[in-house]
Parts: structure tokens; sequence; C-alpha cells
């Protein structure tokens, strides 16, 4: 028996005991589901490393994209080679984000990231994927404008993990879930780890989480503003879900979340009860994947 197939053997052991539970490393894969003559659809998983969380000031340090081939019904067919680069920003690396991802100054030395060739990698894209698209595509988008015309999801927010039966919706948390690891914090390897995770079957409703992912991606949000909310309520909004919009490229400062249609009325009672405290006019559009995760508003 050669040693992986006794490695196996011995996993399967602890587990069977029920005392145990293995978690087995994350082995990329070129291949997912065969091929069956369904239309393929590219789809680009993204990640980015940073300085820190805000766009506006902050720098990637980080860029890594890996391009996948997708049915309608949230198959995955081939991966294909990624895109991965490292880009020195003109100022040293924080140590807090050295610790968290391992990119050091060192590293970084001279290293750049041509955006005429991420426009080229993502010329072919009909969707890009992201975890934590709220942080990613905003990095993105100003770095290269070929973002702000492609449709995004996010695979945090748009996979209902905890009626799923997850207890945390981090990369790790959902790989552990489905009982792997990765080498986390570094863009690629986050990248490998979330294509896994879409292809997979979630446990409760038994569906590909990609096909959760598209039908949510293709079902049209809207965009509630809470312009001029009093400072005071800013937790209130932020346990509601609400984030907070800067104001970029001259637009108006304020809390906002994407809820859909049916949702909307409860939103402006919300507003209206916890917030303004008063009967107002709320600030409201009809938003798609296209503008989703943007800070275009």
């Amino acid at each position: 028996m050669e040693a992986v197939d006794q490695m196996e053997a011995a996993a399967a052991l602890l587990e069977a005991s029920g005392r145990y539970r293995i978690l087995r490393r994350l082995e990329p894969r070129s291949l997912y589901d065969e091929p069956d003559g369904s239309t393929a659809h590219r789809g680009i998983f993204l990640d980015v490393e940073t300085t820190g969380l805000d766009p506006t000031v902050d720098e990637i340090l980080e860029l890594a994209m890996v391009p996948f081939d997708f049915a309608a019904d949230g198959r995955v067919f081939a991966v294909h080679e990624s895109f991965d680069r490292l880009r020195d920003p003109g100022r040293p690396v924080p140590r807090e984000v050295t610790a968290l991802t391992g990119i050091t100054d060192a590293m970084l030395t001279g290293a750049s990231i041509d955006p005429v060739e991420v426009e080229s990698f993502v010329a072919d894209a009909e969707l890009v994927v992201a975890h934590n698209a709220g942080f990613d595509r905003r990095f993105a988008e100003r770095f290269c404008g070929a973002f702000r015309h492609l449709p995004w999801a996010c695979s945090w927010r748009e996979i209902p993990w905890a009626d799923e039966g997850f207890d945390g919706v981090r990369l790790g948390q959902l790989a552990a879930g489905f009982g792997f690891f990765h080498n986390g914090h570094r863009a690629a390897d986050d990248c490998r780890a979330g294509i896994d995770l879409l292809a997979r079957k979630l446990p409760v409703s038994g569906r590909r989480a990609l096909d959760v992912l598209i039908e949510s991606s293709r079902t049209p949000r809207w965009r509630i503003r809470a312009v001029g909310a009093p400072y005071a309520f800013r937790e209130t909004l932020k346990r509601r879900g609400y984030r907070w919009d800067a104001g970029g490229d001259g637009g108006i400062k304020a809390w906002f979340i994407d809820v859909r249609e049916d949702a909307i009325g409860d939103e402006r009672s919300f507003l209206m009860r916890e917030i303004y405290r008063r009967d107002v006019d709320i600030d409201a559009r009809r938003i798609d994947a296209y503008d989703r995760y943007s800070d275009r508003d």
C-alpha cells in the first residue's frame, strides 16, 4: 500500500470513530465536472491583498485571478492558469499585513502590475466572483477600469451559508466545514479555495454553491441610502448590515444597504422608526450585478 493510501486509511479510521474530524489539504484541480456540450461561461475568481481597508488611501500588494468555465446550472468545468502578481506600494508594508499574509517589503521591491495586462486577462469574463466583493471590487476598479464594466458576485454575502449549517463565512471556516484547508491569505490560494467551494453541493439544500450564486447575481437589488443619518446611530446601521460610502468621485457620503425588492418596505420602516424617527422620503434605486459592490452610485 502506498504512503498516501495508508494515510487515507488511517484518516478514515479516525473519522469512523466519531471522535475526530480530518481536514485534507486542498489539491489544485484543473477540472471538476466533465464538459457535456452545455454552453460554457467564463468566470474569474479574484482576490487582492492590500496595505489596508480603505481603497482611497491604501494600495494593492497582490492581485490574483483564476479563470474557470462553468455551466448555467452551476457546474464547474475547467480551471485555467492563474494570474498572480505582486506590487510595490511605494511605502513600507504594515506589520499587521505582513503577519497576516506573509508579504514583506523585500518581496515587493521593484514589483509592479500592468493594468493593460489585467484588462486583457479579464476580456472574456462573464462574471467576476470575490469572497467579500464589497472589498475587492473597490480596489480592483480603482486599479483597472475594465472591472467597472463587468458583473460581480460575492461568494460570502450571496450564498446563505448559515442556513446551510456553517458557523462562519470566512474562507477558512467554510473550507473546514467541507473538510479541507488551504494556504489562506495569499491571493491565488484563496481563489483556488473559493472555486472549490463554488463547485461543491451545499449540505442542506443540495444545490451547487455556484448555482445559488448565479441565481443571486441575476436577481436585481435595491440600494437604499440612509442620507443624513445621525452619527449617533452608526452602530445600529452597521448591525443592520449597512456599509459606509465615503462619497468618492464627488458622491454623497451615506450609509447604504442592498436588499431584494420584497424587503424595501421593511427597510423603509426600519429607517423611519430607528434612524430618522420621522416620516421621510427614502433614497432607493435599482441596481444589478454590474453596479453591486461598486463605489459608483
